[in-house]
């Protein structure tokens, strides 16, 4: 949440104290490990708004942070371009404001429908695929190596058209929720299927390609193979030189494709051993990473005003499954997926075992000015590396917190299946990862798993407790005693108490020693003896003291 972030090193900050205002500038400012917050996933589409405020009434008594909210393009813009239909949404954030917590938005590009779970049907906006003259609508698809169209997103391929759609979008979301600015934590940008950045290579337009299969992949489209032949001729100079590295003798360009048979491909282990198979993933796995930062630049220019400095975050699954086949299947899924390249040592912690440069998204931005998270699934999934899955879920969700803690990437955790959010099991491994990993927020796997008296809310309530975000008080002239501050919703943070005279106070993150988090000693504020509401706004450090 814009809760306790970093503490910037070598920044002035101002704190207002009532109605006084205090320059505090600072000159060496330690930098806090990151909080840790606890948040939920709203329904995909809320149908029963009574159970929704009483599940939402039920999370902030948890004490829960926020809650993720799909804002669906289909749903606001289906009716035409720049035709924007905010009120569904109107609804649904009053109810969550309405309940004393934040929300994290999330810009929806993708279907709701065809994946685990989903009980909606709110497809892409019908019109854009016919919104571009000269590009037919399966030109804006992905295409499959069993020859079927995807419609559930629109193909990276085509980004030089569709992602100023995309900032439209999101121009327009910033402008009529500009108020709401406050309570917005982060705001996710969905980057493929299931608004995760991969390919929908286990998606239901393909027969057999699911979980636990390799998967299926899905550049063979027209202007995917036009971008593998000039990633090709770029990268070797010529055709010639593209035969001498591959060991063929092609004809032409046109000759340069896609496995013409994906799964003598893979059992070969082609992908691996030859040239042209790891260019090919190669190719494959860099045309999705730089997706993932032509959507991450949109929706920094587009959230520049109300939304300037909300967090930005993005999403990679874990696609745990086909990883400890023995067999030129090993990583097959991930492969596929569009996540891992082949180029590299994938049993290497220096390359987070192949995921380094698909965290190299969110670093990217480390410079910027601009905090992107990485969120990742399956923290609640055991390894069963035996046929058919051969998954080794724990162990990944592992080494994408290492790659991404090496490069200083804020990383945050979610349940892949809702029911990993009700067994004893699941929650043990997400405790697990939460102590021995770097993640500093989870998300759940949705709001009703926890809000329904079951072990999902038993352990997703001590989970809170055990690792939750907190802020502490102390204060004199009635000594340096230690007080909890009551999170009030957002990143505001309250604590009434009596002073005795005259005196001071200082306010520290759990994570942090008093002076890291509040520099600058004591400030003298108390005017005589009475009661005080402090207010904390962690987003800023603004205090507001009021005697009562």
């Amino acid at each position: 949440m814009t809760t306790i972030k970093h503490i910037l090193n070598n920044m002035s900050r101002i704190l207002y104290i009532g109605l006084a205002a205090f320059l505090l500038v600072s000159s060496s400012i330690v930098q806090a490990d990151e909080a840790k917050s606890a948040n939920v996933m709203a329904p995909l589409e809320v149908s029963n708004w009574g159970e929704f405020a009483q599940q939402l009434t039920t999370a902030k008594q948890m004490g829960v942070d926020a809650v993720s909210v799909d804002i669906w393009w289909g749903k606001v813009e289906g009716a035409g371009d720049e035709v924007f239909d905010w009120s569904y949404y109107d609804t649904v954030v009053q109810y969550i404001e309405n309940a004393g917590l934040s929300w994290v938005p999330i810009m929806s590009f993708h279907q709701c429908g065809g994946n685990v779970g989903d009980v909606c049907d709110i497809p892409v906006p019908a019109w854009i695929w016919t919104h571009y003259n000269g590009t037919s609508a399966n030109d804006l698809k992905y295409l499959s190596e069993q020859n079927n169209y995807s419609d559930e997103t629109v193909s990276l391929w085509k980004d030089n058209l569709v992602v100023s759609e995309y900032e439209e979008f999101m121009n327009a979301f910033e402008s009529h929720f500009a108020s709401k600015a406050y309570m917005t934590e982060e705001i996710n940008i969905s980057m493929g299927p299931a608004g995760e950045l991969r390919y929908p290579s286990y998606n239901s337009h393909d027969t057999g390609s699911g979980y636990p299969t390799r998967g299926a992949f899905q550049s063979y489209s027209e202007p995917a193979k036009t971008d593998f032949r000039n990633w090709s001729i770029s990268k070797y100079g010529s055709l010639t030189g593209v035969n001498s590295a591959w060991g063929t003798s092609l004809a032409n360009i046109y000759s340069v494709n896609p496995p013409s048979n994906a799964d003598i491909f893979i059992s070969n282990s082609d992908q691996y051993n030859t040239q042209y198979g790891r260019d090919f993933v190669r190719w494959y796995h860099e045309a999705l990473k730089s997706h993932g930062i032509r959507m991450m630049d949109a929706a920094i220019s587009a959230f520049s005003n109300a939304f300037s400095n909300v967090e930005l975050g993005f999403k990679i699954p874990g696609v745990h499954w086909q990883m400890g086949t023995p067999s030129g299947y090993s990583r097959s899924a991930e492969i596929a997926a569009g996540l891992i390249p082949t180029d590299v040592d994938l049993n290497s912690d220096a390359t987070a075992h192949g995921y380094s440069n698909i965290i190299g998204v969110a670093s990217h931005y480390n410079n910027s000015g601009r905090h992107i998270v990485l969120h990742f699934t399956a923290l609640e999934m055991d390894n069963q590396n035996w046929s058919p899955q051969y998954s080794k879920a724990k162990d990944l969700v592992f080494w994408v917190a290492n790659g991404a803690s090496y490069q200083g990437v804020s990383i945050k955790g979610e349940n892949a299946l809702s029911g990993g959010a009700n067994s004893n099991a699941g929650w043990d491994n997400i405790e697990n990862a939460f102590s021995y990993a770097s993640y500093s927020g989870l998300t759940i796997l949705r709001i009703g798993d926890v809000t329904n008296n079951g072990t999902g809310q038993s352990r997703y309530s001590t989970f809170i407790q055990n690792v939750h975000d907190k802020w502490y008080f102390s204060g004199t002239p009635n000594a340096w005693s230690v007080w909890n501050m009551v999170n009030i919703g957002g990143s505001l943070w309250e604590m009434t108490q009596y002073f005795t005279a005259n005196g001071s106070f200082r306010i520290r993150h759990s994570d942090s020693n008093w002076n890291e988090v509040y520099p600058g000693g004591n400030w003298n504020i108390y005017q005589g003896a009475g009661n005080y509401k402090i207010t904390f706004d962690a987003n800023d450090h603004r205090i507001t003291v009021v005697k009562l």
